[in-house]
């Protein structure tokens, strides 16, 4: 792979270094991934447990929201100490940045499940578990996945700040490029990492239409 001593433009910088563009962006999607899937279990747990609760829902989705708008870098630097270099501390960071949309959109299906439909499941003789797995996570579902689909944008972004504390990913070249900033390349690879970011959230957006296609009914899509 070339240098920053070495002539590179932004198109050259893929086709000089393909493998290395492509093990790029699979360290990323999964980072961003491990992250979505803490904070998705994290999130739609809390969902379920504070839907019926119209305090506690507040409550969570405000504490869901505090969360979000804590900058970056401070808190990936909160990490560090617990967690030290590497990707443990960027993916707990990665999950807690996921949490507003999960938790909100798993409360806001869950409520609007028609209590007709919980109604007729209970006379059925469904317990209030069975009500809950089996006829309003299934019919809250579309809502929850849409929450997911936006997570997973915004960790798109935000995991590329986590390479300032050993993360894998483009965020590692996007470093790179900042700390050589005079060199007359850097733009160019700072713009290379900014596209391999866009490139992968491309691909997971894609992923989730997919999984959204396959796993809805046609009449809920």
């Amino acid at each position: 792979m070339r240098g920053f001593g070495a002539p590179m433009g932004f198109l050259e910088y893929f086709i000089d270094n393909p493998g290395r563009a492509l093990e790029l962006s699979i360290e990323h999607a999964t980072l961003v991934l491990a992250g979505l899937a803490l904070g998705g279990v994290v999130g739609i747990l809390i969902g379920m447990l504070a839907y019926t609760r119209p305090v506690a829902s507040s409550i969570s989705t405000a504490a869901a929201a505090t969360i979000l708008t804590i900058p970056s870098f401070a808190l990936f630097g909160l990490m560090l100490p617990l967690f030290g270099l590497g990707n443990s501390g960027p993916i707990v960071a990665l999950a807690a940045y996921a949490l507003l949309p999960i938790v909100r959109n798993t409360v806001t299906g869950l409520q609007e499940v028609d209590p007709a439909v919980v109604e007729s499941a209970r006379g059925m003789g469904m317990s209030r578990r069975q009500v809950l797995w089996r006829v309003e996570l299934p019919l809250a579902w579309p809502v929850i996945l849409a929450g997911l689909r936006v997570a997973t944008m915004v960790l798109t972004s935000i995991a590329a700040i986590a390479a300032y504390i050993g993360a894998m990913g483009w965020g590692q070249e996007v470093t790179r490029a900042l700390q050589n900033i005079g060199s007359v390349w850097a733009l160019d690879v700072a713009l290379a990492a900014t596209v391999g970011i866009v490139v992968v959230a491309l691909v997971l957006d894609l992923l989730w239409t997919l999984l959204r296609r396959f796993t809805t009914p046609r009449g809920m899509r």
